[in-house]
């Protein structure tokens, strides 16, 4: 069973950075993409961050140039930099993995970002 466990979450302050994780297991599929969403209070859930399985990589407009996606193919985890954090940055941000088109996608509990002075 494919089980995706995050960390990294926690309390910042207003222009600093937080590192998540995500490591995915109970799978040895070659898996399609791996990502990060998040939902602010009382918004939809929305896509952060994406990185294909060759390297390729999206962001959202709201974070570009201040978060970074990377993976560890090796080790099946994907790792979200985020810097200059922002309050509207506040959101549970959840781990997603995707297999590819018509399969299906599996996500991770939710880690809290709260960007507050």
């Amino acid at each position: 069973q494919v089980q995706l466990v995050e960390s990294g979450g926690g309390l910042v302050q207003p222009g600093g950075s937080l590192r998540l994780s995500c490591a995915a297991s109970g799978t040895t599929r070659r898996i399609y993409t791996m990502g990060w969403y998040r939902q602010g209070p009382e918004k939809q859930r929305e896509l952060v961050a994406r990185i294909a399985n060759g390297g390729s990589t999206n962001y959202a407009d709201s974070v570009k140039g201040r978060f970074t996606i990377s993976r560890d193919i090796a080790k099946n985890t994907v790792y979200l930099q985020m810097n200059s954090l922002k309050p509207e940055d506040t959101a549970v941000y959840y781990c997603n993995l995707d297999f590819g088109p018509g399969a299906r996608s599996y996500w991770g509990q939710g880690t809290q970002v709260t960007v507050s002075s």
